[in-house]
Formats: C-alpha cells, structure tokens, sequence
C-alpha cells in the first residue's frame, strides 16, 4: 500500500512555527482505512528504531484494550485514530532521517511519551466498568495522551522541518506535500463588527500594538493568532470600534471565516458592504480581481481595514486571495494558527494571573458582594489556577459558580484538580467547559438538555429563538407560546453558553398577551457548540438522543452506506451540508431508519439549485417538527414536498430561505400541521396558488402562520382567509405586500394579528371589524397607513395595539371608544396625540411610548 505523502508548505522562512495538523479539523481520512493491522505492518517500516519500536508497542496495547473493554471505547478509537494519522509522516520522517543523517536527539521526548502511553493503556485495561471514579480518571489520561501525542508530534516536525531548511541544501530538504483541504464552504455574517462585551481586561496592550502596527505604513497584513476562546474576535471587535482606528480607516469590513468558508460569498458581502452591485463572479479568480478593482476605486475616498476573523487551518488560502498591493489597504486575520506566509504574527498571549482572577471574580461574585458566604482566597485563587488565564474558561466556570453555595466551588475545585491541564489543547478545554454543565443542579436538567439541542444548528450561524420555540415544545413539553424556551436562553446565557441578541426592543414594550420572539436570535461560541456535539457523541449511532451529522464535503459518514442503512433511536436529527462544488444535497443521501425521531433539522450551505426533501423522511413516523434553512448567499428551491403528506404527527414546518414553487402541487395533506413559518421564501404565492386542493383541505389545523422577510409577495392568498381555524396569523418586513385581502373578515377565531414592517400596505380592510376574538394587533412600521377603518371599534376583544413608526397615521375614528378592553397602545408620541383626547372614555387605557433600541449585533 503506497505511503501517503506529508503536507508541502512551500516558501516557508526558518523559523516558521509549522502546524500540520490543526485541531480544528473534526473529520480526519484514515490513511489506512482505520485497519491496525495495517498501522502495525507501517511501524514496523521504521525498522528497530526506538520510535518504530515505541509505536508499535503502543498501537498494539490500543488494538488490544478496544477488544477487551468498552468504557474506553470512544477514546481509544479516537487515540487509535490518531497514531492512523501520523504513521506515514513517521515512516517519512525515519527515511528521510536516515538519508540526512538527521541528529535523532529531538525525537526522545516523543519516544518517552509512546512508552508512558503504553503503561496507561494496560492500566486502563486492569479498570473494572463499574468503577465510575477511576472510569472518569482514565477516561481524561487517555485524552491527554492523545493531545500530548499530537502536540509533541507537531514539536518534533518543527525542528526537524526547520532543520531541513536551514541546513540542508534546498534538494535534500524534507518535502511534505499539501493534502486533505476541503472544497466546502461556511455562510459568513455581514461586515460589521458587533460590539465587544461590556467587561473586558488583558486587551489594553494588544490592542494598543495592534494599532501601532496598523498605523505604520510598511506593514499591511497582520495575523492575530491564540487558541480558540483566548478573545481573539474580543481583541478584533474592540479594535474595530477604537475610536482611533475608526478615525484613522475611511471604512472597517468585519467578517466571520470559521472553519470552511465560501470565498466568492465573502467578495459578494463586500461588495454589498461597500453598496456596490454583487456581481455575478465567472469563478473565485474572478472575483479576486474585480474585488482588487473595486478596492483600488474605494482607497481613492481614504484607508481601508479589512478583518477576516477566526480562519480555520482549512481556509488558510482565504487571506491569501487578499494580498493586494493597495497602499491604502490592510487586513488583519484572527485565527488558532499562524500565517506566516500572509503576514506578521501578534500571538495573543494567556491572561495575567491578575488579570485572570479579575476576570474570573466579574463573572463569579456578585460586585456588591451581596453573598451568605464568601468563598476564601484560597479557593478562588485555586479555581483561578487551574484556568490558567484562559479566558472562556475563567468566563464560563466563574458564571456557574454565581452565587452557588460555597460547597459547589469546592467540588469545582476537586474536579478541576483531577484533569493534568485545562488549556494545553481543546480536548482539555471542553473538560473545563464540561465543568459548567456539572454545575448545574438537578433541577437544571432541562437547561443542559437545551444547551445540548443548540449543537443541532451549524458554527457561526444566528439562531432563531422562534426555531428553538418550535423544537423544544414538542421534544421537551415546553409551552408552545415561548415563554419558558426564552426563559432557558436567558438562563443559559446568564451562565454565559451563549449569547441572546434581540434586534429590535423598546423599553417597556413587552407583549403581555402573545409573546412574539421574531427577533430573538442565539449565537454560541463555537467552542460551547464543540462540547454539545462531544456530549451527543459519546453514544454509539443506535442509542444516541441527538444524530448530528456533518456533511462536509457531502461524505456520508462510514456507518451511513447503501449497505448498512443505519438505525437511531434519536430524538432529535441533524443534517447539515457546507459548500461544495457539486452542489449535492439530499440527492446522495442514502436510506435512514428514524423510527423515534420528533425533530428534524436540516442545515444547508448552497445556492441556485433545487434541493429534495429525502425519500426516507417518509419513515419517520413520529416526526413533528421540520426545520429548513438555507444559509447559502441567494434562496434555493426545495422539492419532493410529497414525503411530507406520509407525516400524519408532523405539527411544525419552519423554513428559510428557500423557494417553494411546488410546495402544494402534490396534493397533500397536512392535517395535524398547527404552525407554518416561511422565513425569506420565495413564491409563496405561486405555491398555493397552484394547489390542487383547497388550503382548508390542505391545511386543516392549522393555528398559527408567520410570514417574514418574504420580499416577492405582493398579496396573501386568498385560501388563506378560510383556514378558520387560524388563531395567529404574522406578516412581518414583505415590503411588497399592500394590503390585506377583504376576506379576513372570515377568520373567526383570529386572535393576533401583525402586518408589521410591510411598508406599502396603507389601509386595513373595513372587515377587519368580524375578529371578535381579536386580541392583538399590531401595524408596527407600516408607513403608509394614514387612518383606521371606523369598524375597528367592533374589536371589542382587542387588549393591546402596537403602532409604532406609522408615520402617516392621523386620525383615529370615533369608534376606537368602542374597545373598552383596550388595555395598552404602543406607539410614538405623534400617535399618542391622537388617543389622548379618548383616554377619559378609556379609563382602563395606558399609553406607552418606549425607546426603542435597534440592534445590530445579529447581522
């Protein structure tokens, strides 16, 4: 079997830090097809040496112990996994040493470390399975021997690489040749840094450097590099808002690159950043050089800085499509590895202990020191140690440890005490995170069951607390209005495992009635995402409560094949696809057995092709909510809607971002379906316009229907206006939309009603006056709206009115006196005019004017 060769990093300067594999890379090809037979029959290829001689040892204990027991069974694979990755590079290397005359001296720590391994294994082996305490113990060892594995590997093929290059004639040098990148993409944000958190330390003198350097002509490119959750994207936001470094640059473009990312969609952002046309790029080539042109064009009006955050080892090339020879024109890279083939390195370094335990304290002990029992100093300082001035950890453990009994700190203390480091890789680091999830007490179960939900949604994407309302109302018996799924979000963010950004509030504007969370988003750092999906993982296929699966590249995992056609018992399934350049979705995808699934979420990452539902959701027998996104650059059409009428429990469908032309075509009916989200879809109109049956046959539960950002809708269909049944019906920022169809009238049990955002709309129908049940309405931001209809009186149930940036209202008809239930109007104060002088006939009327704050954090 012929050896495959090592990564070739051309150009490199001595001294170059050479990483060659990044731990950001989740999904690693075994060489060997994963066979430690044919990892032993490579050792052996190292001849006598003490490495060969170490390795092998090693591989065979590992080989062993995965036949003999099973509570290490996770760990070992992935540690057998691991000595699969590095063995050609050792074979490589031994060659290479042995035609070099390579002094041997470095490899004699990572020869030491393969011993140590090997005694660990054959403990493990002596460890009885109903022994938990020392099944956790070994459990941590066996991952601390896989990262220290690979970081010493790593150490050792630095020197010998930097040796190579400063010794050695440029013929002789050791060649590693490029392999493994991914052609797959992520969807980025917008190009606007969000705001940093209010409370930072340690960033003072990073970021007075990092300026120093942007401010100095001769240097363009700069590379901040850390290990993830070291603030990087902290130091990159804060920098982006330094009023120095806004006076200094014209124009700041921030975007998100995370672990694989889509570069013609990056251009196109810029693009509409700097409101100029998006083109319709030929190739990246393409795109690369009308980038060039248009920036050559913008320097001419003053400097431009350009931020790429958090690049992944496998989008190392991104920066480099940047390397223009603007003047004006500089960009600064945030990422877990160094570039120095980009540009000068800022390694950002750990907390000061100091700094640290401020840090730590902010997040743990209230600043009033309003607690029963303070915890010592010893013990802070303790928990403050074993942190290491990491700051995520110092952040996420201090915000478990809030106002927790002293009692709590103290086992904190003991189990942070048993793990050898916290912070050396990312592996130890999700054991600290682990921490925060074991703080939380038994009566906190449900909030570690909706933290694990949250790996379900793909790195670096907003997601929409009305998508978590609909999933954990169903797979957890939450109440369908909300109220407690935000409840959990705010607790989960309290303890700081993510972030609860809402984009448009007013103070005092809070809906009593019907919670309405459109602009709730979350976002989790993608650390916190790595812990939950660790967590779902650690059951085999068949018995996990959550399938996550990663399509990266649209490779099925190994166990998903034509031949085995796996079973789960899960829950809650998860599949999600990035770019590729075949644009594959489901049409691959082999059949699934998902007998017990009640939520299924469905992530994709392309553009301009259609996509089918797959033939085996027809199985899913308990299915009940279906989530759809797209978060590719433009909406793509989604087809085969006809397995959906196989899905007698289904009662959710969200979908964004997609066209759906055909949804009705196939006559199907959808009779238990009570909520229907269409978020930026597309020809709603023509899909129940086209429909073969009647929309009340169709549709005939349904309570709820919320359409948002649906720019190509310009009147609601009419079959809409006889689902009878409807209790809520949400038309949200179609500014195409002008009116609403007279025949609402017909919808009895109506009992919310928004048209908000939809600009054009400038009148409500006079049938309105039929909602006896009406509860709620709300015109918010409809511009054009200059009166109400006199039969608005006729709501005699009607409890709140939001009418808010209606700026053409004005006047109110006399019958408004009529809604003597009328409990709250939320409105500007031109609107509060017009109803002050009917506040005396409505004594039980409050007025609220709020200030309204718009946020855009999300974008």
């Amino acid at each position: 079997m012929g050896l495959m060769p090592l990564p070739t990093f051309k150009n490199s300067p001595p001294g170059v830090c050479l990483i060659l594999w990044s731990r950001a890379s989740k999904h690693k090809t075994p060489y060997f097809g994963g066979c430690g037979e044919e990892i032993l029959m490579s050792a052996e290829l190292v001849g006598g040496s003490a490495l060969g001689a170490g390795f092998g040892k090693l591989i065979t204990a590992v080989l062993d112990a995965r036949k003999k027991i099973t509570q290490f069974d996770s760990s070992l694979k992935k540690l057998e996994e691991r000595l699969n990755s590095i063995t050609p590079s050792i074979v490589e290397v031994k060659k290479f040493m042995d035609q070099s005359n390579h002094p041997r001296v470095e490899l004699e720590k990572l020869i030491q470390i393969l011993k140590d391994g090997e005694k660990l294994i054959h403990k493990c082996s002596e460890v009885s399975s109903c022994d938990y305490f020392n099944n956790w113990r070994y459990a941590n060892k066996i991952k601390a021997l896989d990262g220290s594995i690979e970081k010493n590997f790593q150490v050792e093929m630095q020197v010998i690489q930097l040796w190579s290059t400063t010794v050695l004639p440029k013929s002789n040098r050791l060649s590693l040749s490029n392999r493994g990148v991914s052609d797959n993409y992520e969807s980025l944000g917008s190009c606007e840094a969000t705001d940093p958190p209010a409370f930072m330390v340690g960033l003072d003198v990073p970021l007075k450097e990092l300026k120093r350097r942007l401010f100095t002509d001769g240097e363009s490119r700069i590379v901040v590099s850390a290990p993830g959750g070291c603030g990087k994207t902290t130091l990159a936001k804060r920098l982006c808002h330094d009023q120095q470094v806004k006076e200094y640059f014209t124009d700041i473009c921030y975007v998100t690159v995370s672990k694989t990312c889509d570069l013609i969609g990056i251009i196109k952002k810029l693009f509409w950043h700097n409101a100029e046309r998006v083109q319709g790029f030929q190739s990246e080539e393409d795109a690369v050089n009308q980038l060039e042109l248009m920036l050559k064009r913008k320097v001419e009006s003053g400097r431009i800085l350009l931020v790429l955050d958090d690049v992944w080892s496998g989008s190392k090339s991104v920066p480099d499509k940047f390397k223009f020879q603007i003047s004006k024109f500089k960009v600064l890279v945030t990422s877990r590895n160094e570039f120095p083939g980009f540009g000068s390195t800022y390694n950002l370094k750990l907390l000061s202990e100091e700094d640290a335990k401020t840090l730590f304290c902010h997040s743990a002990i209230p600043e009033d020191g309003s607690r029963s029992s303070m915890p010592s100093e010893e013990l802070v300082n303790g928990i403050v140690r074993r942190c290491k001035g990491f700051p995520l950890a110092l952040e996420v453990v201090g915000r478990s440890l809030h106002e927790q009994p002293v009692e709590i700190w103290r086992s904190t203390l003991m189990k942070l005490s048993e793990g050898e480091s916290i912070v050396n890789s990312e592996d130890e680091l999700r054991n600290c995170l682990q921490s925060s999830l074991d703080a939380l007490d038994d009566k906190d179960i449900m909030l570690k069951e909706c933290f694990m939900d949250l790996g379900s949604f793909p790195e670096d994407q907003k997601i929409p607390a009305t998508a978590l309302i609909d999933m954990w109302a169903e797979l957890h018996n939450l109440d369908k209005g909300g109220i407690y799924a935000i409840s959990n979000l705010h607790k989960l963010c309290s303890r700081n495992l993510l972030n609860l950004v809402v984009t448009r509030s007013s103070r005092n504007d809070a809906n009593e009635i019907d919670w309405c969370y459109n602009d709730a988003f979350v976002m989790q750092h993608d650390l916190l995402r790595d812990l939950a999906i660790y967590q779902s993982e650690q059951e085999p296929i068949e018995k996990r409560k959550r399938l996550i699966v990663d399509l990266t590249g649209n490779r099925l995992p190994e166990w998903w094949t034509k031949e085995k056609q796996p079973r789960s018992s899960a829950r809650l399934v998860s599949i999600s696809t990035g770019y590729s350049v075949d644009e594959m979705f489901s049409s691959s995808w082999c059949s699934m057995q998902l007998p017990e699934a009640e939520a299924l979420i469905l992530n994709f990452n392309q553009t301009e092709k259609k996509y089918e539902l797959s033939e085996f959701m027809k199985q899913m027998d308990e299915l009940k909510v279906l989530v759809v996104t797209n978060y590719g650059f433009c909406t793509a059409e989604l087809t085969n809607f006809s397995v959906l009428g196989s899905l007698s429990n289904l009662k959710r469908i969200r979908l964004e971002k997609v066209s759906i032309p055909t949804l009705c075509k196939t006559s199907i009916e959808l009779k238990n379906l009570e909520k229907l989200s269409l978020v930026m879809c597309h020809k709603i109109g023509l899909a129940f316009a086209s429909s073969t049956i009647q929309i009340p046959e169709m549709l005939p539960n349904l309570r709820e229907i919320n359409i948002d950002y649906c720019n190509d809708l310009v009147e609601l269909p009419e079959g809409f206006c006889d689902l009878i049944q409807l209790n809520k019906l949400g038309i949200s920022n179609c500014h195409k939309l002008s009116s609403l169809p007279e025949g609402i009238g017909k919808l009895t049990n109506l009992e919310v009603l928004r048209v908000s955002s939809c600009t054009l709309v400038s009148k409500l129908p006079d049938s309105m006056g039929s909602l006896h049940k009406l509860r709620v309405l709300d015109i918010t931001g409809c511009l054009l709206i200059r009166k109400m209809p006199k039969q608005i009186g006729e709501l005699r149930s009607l409890r709140e009115f939001h009418m808010r940036r209606c700026q053409c209202l004005c006047e109110l008809p006399l019958s408004v006196t009529d809604l003597v239930d009328l409990k709250r109007v939320i409105c500007d104060e031109e609107t509060a005019q017009l109803w002050e002088c009917f506040t005396h006939l409505l004594p039980d009327l409050t007025l609220l004017v709020p200030e309204e704050i718009i946020n855009l954090n999300w974008l």
